[in-house]
């Protein structure tokens, strides 16, 4: 597996060795550059894909799930908008997972009070969601985190324990604030793209044509195409046979640590 650490490793020892082979060989000074531009390059890629488990371990779906099973979960509320995902979701019987902003969860109590009370369940997706995040350092994310858990708690009675970074990104700073609040992390392996068209049939077909047994989807309750798209998703899921599970049934997870 490709890690930030082993990347790291590999390519100091290929800037120390190209170093040493500058006093006798007088290197040009573009292979440093290249070297170092190639190892930004890796950096960024591994940083913007949540699975490729580059800093962190993160949940994206189950491989060896067999059945036609997946999981649903919602990012960015909880949200007005997240009244009719829950309508939605109740009408098909389908349970999913709803990763919070801390400040809409103290916005909306009533709202994060009913998703519990109706079975689903909430993680953590920092307090602010800031375009920043991915600069903060460990000691800001871990208090994003903590505050968020905080908020989140008043109402679950139990410790949070998934957490899914803002635009799936991960950085090392987020690595060191993991060891600290231990939370695991939630991907996705099917992003459909909702936040950032509101062309429904796009949306709703890039989700289909990647639905696979143990997939997990990525959607948001923040807007009213993905409201509207859910529904077309789930008609096509009961058409296909697929049965929707908690992310706690899909990857044998527990979503909470224990009691408080």
């Amino acid at each position: 597996m490709i890690t930030h650490k082993k990347i790291a490793l590999f390519f100091i020892f290929l800037l120390l060795l190209l170093l040493l082979l500058n006093f006798y060989l007088a290197i040009n000074f573009w292979w440093f550059a290249v070297t170092i531009l190639i190892w930004l390059g890796i950096n960024a890629i591994g940083s913007a894909r949540i699975s490729s488990n580059y800093h962190v371990k993160a949940y994206c779906h189950n491989p060896l799930e067999t059945e036609k099973k997946i999981a649903l979960t919602f990012d960015d509320g909880p949200s007005i908008l997240t009244l009719e995902i829950l309508e939605i979701l109740k009408k098909y019987h389908a349970k999913a997972t709803f990763f919070c902003i801390g400040k809409n969860v103290e916005t909306h109590p009533e709202i994060i009070k009913q998703i519990i009370a109706e079975g689903h369940l909430v993680g953590n997706h920092s307090y602010h969601h800031s375009k920043f995040f991915d600069f903060y350092n460990a000691r800001q994310i871990e208090s994003e985190i903590t505050q968020t858990d905080l908020v989140l708690e008043k109402f679950t009675s139990k410790k949070i324990n998934f957490f899914r970074p803002p635009y799936g990104v991960t950085t090392p700073s987020i690595r060191r604030a993991l060891k600290i609040t231990g939370h695991k992390v939630i991907g996705w392996n099917i992003r459909s793209l909702d936040g950032g068209t509101t062309n429904q049939n796009l949306i709703y077909n890039r989700i289909i044509k990647r639905i696979s047994p143990g997939g997990i989807v990525l959607l948001h309750d923040t807007a009213p195409h993905s409201v509207l798209v859910l529904e077309q998703f789930l008609q096509f899921l009961q058409q296909e046979n697929y049965q929707v599970v908690s992310i706690e049934e899909l990857l044998n997870l527990k979503a909470y640590k224990m009691e408080r």
